[in-house]
């Protein structure tokens, strides 16, 4: 019996963003071992929230880099025009789930890299839609149509209803906050059952945190050890950035080693076996 995965998150976090190569890894090591929902947490429905915090588009952005440096993602270093509210573009990734999880997996990775390498405000719809225009695969005209459609608003206050129900152990850690008034889950935060039987990985956690989850539910489950990114790269076809190969090349409690990966990301584009497509501070790297 698989795994089943509760992701709370939202597009515009970069604890969340920088969690992705957690994500990953987890896909490449259990497959289809884990079956993923993703929950919208909503953040913020309006930018003044963050304006009367004392945010700038300049302090966001050296914050950003403090997370490049840190997790190692790709960010910009522009500073951004001014803070923006995150609910647009959790409802593009409702409204994306009406065509299942991949296509919402899609065009919510594809929002957090232009989120986090773009300065310019995704709470603009002139901004987002052509992100959701530029990933493959998915009925991007409907996916921007569910904007206006009260379905996907009554699904995405469910989300938020959702990640406003706290279970204990998010408490007990210190993973929730109530910057509007509710408590609620801080992003990422994971939860894992089978069955009546449920661990809760709230907040920021280490990969391992994860591994321990699925080892106490399920430790037959099926898993792939590491790989080099000729072998990971095909399993991923929309790519991968730098950090996330070098994670899933990595064994267990190592450090990634992501000198030597990137030397082999270039290898393989000099061979024609893999692409590389500039984001930010580092690149998307592609199967041929």
């Amino acid at each position: 019996m698989p795994i089943e995965v509760v992701h709370y998150t939202d597009p515009g976090c970069p604890w969340a963003y920088s969690a992705e190569p957690f994500v990953r890894a987890l896909e490449w090591r259990y497959g289809d071992g884990l079956v993923w929902r993703t929950a919208m947490i909503g953040l913020a429905e309006d930018p003044q929230r963050y304006v009367d915090l004392g945010y700038t588009g300049a302090l966001m952005t050296q914050w950003h880099i403090e997370f490049r440096d840190r997790f190692g993602m790709p960010f910009s270093t522009a500073p951004r025009e001014r803070p923006a509210a995150t609910g647009p573009a959790c409802r593009l990734v409702v409204s994306a789930r009406r065509q299942g999880h991949e296509a919402a997996d899609a065009v919510l990775r594809a929002l957090r890299f232009s989120w986090f390498t773009d300065p310019r405000p995704h709470d603009d719809l002139e901004v987002l839609e052509p992100v959701v225009r530029a990933v493959p695969g998915i009925d991007a005209d409907a996916v921007l149509a569910g904007l206006g459609d009260p379905a996907v608003e009554e699904a995405y206050l469910s989300d938020k209803r959702e990640s406003r129900t706290i279970l204990p152990p998010a408490a007990a850690q210190g993973k929730t906050a109530t910057t509007d008034g509710e408590e609620r889950y801080t992003a990422p935060s994971l939860t894992f059952a089978v069955g009546d039987r449920m661990l809760v990985a709230a907040g920021w956690q280490p990969l391992a945190a994860y591994d321990v989850c699925v080892a106490n539910l399920d430790p037959d489950l099926p898993q792939r050890g590491p790989a080099g990114p000729a072998e990971s790269l095909p399993a991923f076809p929309r790519g991968l950035t730098t950090y996330e190969l070098a994670l899933i090349a990595a064994g267990r409690n190592d450090e990634p080693d992501r000198a030597a990966v990137e030397a082999e990301l270039v290898q393989l584009a000099a061979d024609g076996r893999a692409r590389r497509v500039p984001l930010g501070s580092d690149a998307l790297w592609l199967p041929a």
